[in-house]
């Protein structure tokens, strides 16, 4: 009888036990480092701004003109999010993850000599077009796969960021071919100094598009200009320094180009989303059970 006592007395205890459910909610931040903008005048090309430990622009210009946040710049991160929008709206967003991990964006950028490293891995891990997207055919970042590189010179070419699924000039060559965001086909790309104002520009479009053969150090004359040219590669907006020479093609403006980074954050916003120069999101979610 006493041990039929004590088995009831355990099954009331386990009938009344009751278990609370807390959910702790852990989120990660994402902070403007950059901004493009191919059309404001300011021309963000290969020797401008990238590995250089100096702010460019304004807090309240960040996401409407070019834009370089030093402090975020020399943060160490894991993450990278290449965002093109739309006055402050998400169009499109890549998201990848870096090789080496805890850099910052400045060491990684002024490590020009050899440079051409591919510095993430496994492609994107978020790609995200707005169905509403224009202009995605030819984009830099958004119509070639693959991964980052940084720092891509060859000849007297230099290119800040490529994609490993666009075409990649051989280190030798001298095809003005390669594209990207950050250029310049007339510099030395080991120490990242432009050698003349005629190539210098901000946002080129992927187009198979080789230069001649034989120009020195890849500045036209002024007597033949461009004429070598079958056609002339083509950037988006006004931001160049080849005005006396017009041998860069003026086109349209798919948008701005954000560049965000964090240690930890691998989801970025949908396109839709307002931007903001901090960007908090929820990193993951975790259940706890608490017995009463």
């Amino acid at each position: 009888m006493l041990a039929i006592g004590i088995w009831l007395l355990l099954l009331a205890m386990c009938a009344t036990r009751s278990v609370e459910h807390v959910e702790r909610l852990e989120f990660s931040t994402w902070d403007l480092a950059m901004n493009l903008n191919p059309d404001d005048g300011h021309v963000m090309s290969y020797s401008v701004g990238w590995a250089n430990d100096a702010f460019i622009g304004t807090y309240t210009e960040a996401l409407t003109k070019d834009y370089l946040n030093r402090v975020v710049w020399n943060k160490p991160v894991n993450y990278i999010a290449i965002v093109r929008h739309q006055i402050g709206e998400v169009d499109a967003v890549k998201v990848f993850r870096f090789k080496e991990g805890d850099r910052s964006m400045l060491s990684r950028f002024q490590a020009m000599n050899p440079g051409r490293e591919v510095v993430t891995e496994g492609g994107p891990i978020q790609e995200t077009v707005s169905k509403n997207a224009l202009n995605t055919h030819d984009d830099p970042i958004f119509s070639v796969g693959g991964d980052l590189a940084f720092n891509w010179g060859y000849g007297d070419n230099g290119h800040r960021i490529v994609l490993t699924g666009g075409y990649l000039s051989p280190l030798g060559s001298e095809d003005d071919n390669t594209h990207g965001l950050g250029n310049d086909y007339a510099c030395n790309p080991l120490t990242g100094v432009s050698k003349g104002i005629w190539w210098q520009h901000e946002i080129s479009n992927i187009v198979d598009c080789p230069g001649p053969s034989g120009w020195w150090g890849g500045i036209p004359s002024r007597s033949t200009g461009c004429g070598s040219y079958s056609c002339y590669p083509t950037i988006q907006g006004n931001d160049k320094t080849d005005s006396e020479n017009g041998c860069l093609k003026v086109g349209p403006v798919y948008g701005n180009y954000a560049i965000y980074v964090s240690s930890d954050a691998t989801r970025f916003p949908r396109p839709g989303t307002k931007l903001q120069v901090e960007i908090t999101v929820e990193k993951r979610s975790t259940v706890i059970e608490n017995e009463l």
